[in-house]
């Protein structure tokens, strides 16, 4: 038996405007054949290989998504929280100090929320093959077969053969230009590095100390004045902040001795571009994959993906296009790892869309923004059935509401109210106010905001949500 360890940190900015900060990749549903987000995909993928509840690595500010997404999948998860990421060899030291102290130096199996894997019945094998590896006290890298001279990935060199998939380690590569990427592809002596990994604890907690004591110390500081609140774990984020940021590869692979590569042909991705999500998906006969209200004319090769608005393609080749409902991309399908770029041109000029979508989901339901202007703004709130909203003020803003269906109990200050379909109520600056759905169907209302200042930090919560 294993633990599998799931990171679910990333950002997700090169398939922006679908991914953004505040709701990355993982927590997408990207798969055409299944309505699973990544995150889920992961967690059911090692179902039936390991009897262990997973340890999740996730953001602070994820923390209620993650949640949700993993209730019906885990009885007992642990999630440790980052208030900030320090990249993947402290985020790992975290889960095997965790692991170790609950148990007999057990194996983790170390995953990314975030790729996507097609065989699944091919996966298990080379975790099965990687385990034996592991419990020799071996440090398994998982090396995928390459199908084409990737420049985007880094690689592996194989080395001496072991048994089966496995070899020995003889280097890592870092990610290649176009011709050694063809060289790579035609030795068949080299694999993509995956970013997945298998060892005990003490292996990788060892070596992590020998090589970045650094990292080493300050994580096992982080884990000595850690807090618990149901299954979410806080790390001293004082701590762990002083961790160098550094990948596992750098931090720990790249110098290790013991160090071994199971080869893997399972229909890998980590999804890390549209072109690379194009590459994966089911395609029609002239090349193009399309996402509900595309309609294609005399188009090739191309991505569309639009839920709401009907997107007409017409003499086009070799294009991603990507609508959402505050933002569109058109990008050719060559050039779209420079989406990033966009993502940081946002973030410099402080525009929201680098990090929220218009509609914004909540541990009680989901907020979609409908109209704004300079001085109010008109939102569609859902309060699932049984949840409500944080116990909260205004000092800029006032707000009125309007139930459109089911059942809502509102406290404003001391006052207890029952509103149904069709009846409002008005929430006056600088008023406590709260809202609970007591029924059993979604209530859903209109919120009418009206103020000088509409930002989010104009809520001043009495109670967290």
């Amino acid at each position: 038996m294993f633990i599998p360890v799931i990171m679910a940190g990333g950002s997700g900015s090169r398939l922006w405007p679908l991914s953004r900060s505040a709701f990355p990749k993982q927590f997408l549903s990207l798969d055409s054949t299944s309505k699973n987000t990544m995150l889920q995909s992961t967690i059911e993928r090692i179902q039936g290989i390991s009897t262990a509840e997973p340890i999740i690595i996730a953001n602070e500010n994820h923390r209620h998504i993650v949640s949700e997404q993993i209730k019906t999948l885990c009885n007992s998860p642990q999630i440790i929280l980052e208030k900030e990421g320090r990249n993947t060899a402290p985020a790992i030291a975290l889960a095997a100090f965790l692991a170790n102290a609950q148990g007999q130096d057990p194996i983790l199996l170390v995953l990314a929320a975030d790729h996507f894997i097609k065989n699944d019945d091919a996966f298990k094998a080379a975790v099965l093959s990687a385990e034996i590896q592991a419990n020799e006290g071996k440090l398994v890298t998982f090396g995928i077969i390459p199908t084409e001279p990737e420049t985007g990935y880094g690689y592996i060199r194989l080395g001496e053969k072991l048994a089966n998939a496995c070899h020995e380690v003889a280097e890592f590569v870092e990610k290649p230009n176009r011709e050694l990427a063809e060289e790579y592809l035609k030795t068949e002596n080299f694999l993509w590095n995956s970013g997945c990994f298998m060892f005990k604890a003490s292996t990788y907690l060892n070596e992590l100390k020998n090589q970045n004591p650094n990292i080493y110390g300050h994580c096992q500081d982080a884990m000595k004045e850690i807090a618990k609140d149901g299954h979410f774990l806080r790390v001293c984020p004082e701590c762990f902040l002083k961790c160098d940021d550094l990948s596992i590869d750098y931090a720990v692979m790249e110098n290790a001795k013991e160090v071994v590569v199971i080869s893997m042909d399972a229909g890998w991705s980590d999804i890390g571009s549209w072109s690379a999500l194009w590459d994966v998906s089911d395609k029609d006969e002239k090349g193009n994959v399309h996402c509900s209200n595309a309609i294609f004319e005399d188009t090739t090769n191309s991505y569309i993906y639009s839920p709401k608005k009907i997107v007409a393609a017409v003499g086009l080749n070799n294009l991603i296009i990507v609508e959402t409902k505050d933002a569109i991309l058109v990008a050719d399908k060559n050039k779209v790892q420079d989406v990033k770029k966009i993502v940081e041109y946002l973030k410099r000029e402080n525009k929201s869309e680098y990090k929220n979508h218009k509609e914004q989901y909540r541990t009680w339901g989901k907020a979609d923004a409908i109209e704004e202007g300079e001085r109010y703004r008109v939102n569609r709130i859902t309060v699932e059935p049984g949840k409500k909203q944080s116990l909260q003020l205004h000092y800029h803003r006032a707000e009125h509401w309007v139930v459109v269906s089911g059942t809502a109990k509102v406290t404003v200050d001391d006052c207890v109210k029952i509103i149904t379909e069709n009846q409002s109520l008005y929430i006056p600056v600088g008023v406590s106010h709260l809202i609970e759905n007591p029924g059993k169907i979604a209530l859903e209302l209109i919120e009418i905001q009206s103020g000088s200042y509409l930002h989010e930090d104009d809520i001043v919560r009495l109670e967290e949500e």
